[in-house]
């Protein structure tokens, strides 16, 4: 799969863990060019290169995909984890294989916002 970690979630422990496991994995921490690119802007990137969007951001990408989806704009997926802290490196990543493993498809996330939750673990929670 390809992916596009949000500068919270770590490229130095998740995204080299992910690569293992044989995803191509981008992530937003680990280029420094892309310091302060706001949210949007990532999601836009992401989409460009048919990237599913991981991130914690909660407030603020539910909002921006169903704003691109009310004006008819795409996205390449957006998994958003939530009640997870930042450094639980282990309950991330086994979050992040359950959400891959139940649409293991990439073309099945496009327009797809998926929530990891740590019930999901075993299985992704999603909601369309």
């Amino acid at each position: 799969m390809r992916l596009f970690l949000d500068a919270h979630v770590s490229g130095r422990a998740i995204a080299r863990a992910l690569r293992e496991r044989g995803h191509d994995v981008r992530s937003a921490d680990e280029q420094r060019r892309l310091d302060g690119w706001s949210d949007e802007p990532l999601l836009g990137l992401a989409t460009g290169e048919r990237r599913i969007m991981v991130t914690f951001n909660v407030r603020d990408f539910p909002r921006i995909v169903g704003e691109w989806a009310a004006a008819g704009s795409h996205h390449a997926g957006c998994l958003i984890l939530v009640g997870i802290d930042h450094g639980e490196f282990g309950l991330i990543l086994r979050v992040i294989d359950a959400a891959l493993s139940g649409r293991p498809d990439q073309a099945d996330w496009r327009d797809h916002t998926s929530w990891g939750t740590r019930s999901s673990s075993g299985r992704a929670d999603t909601d369309g």
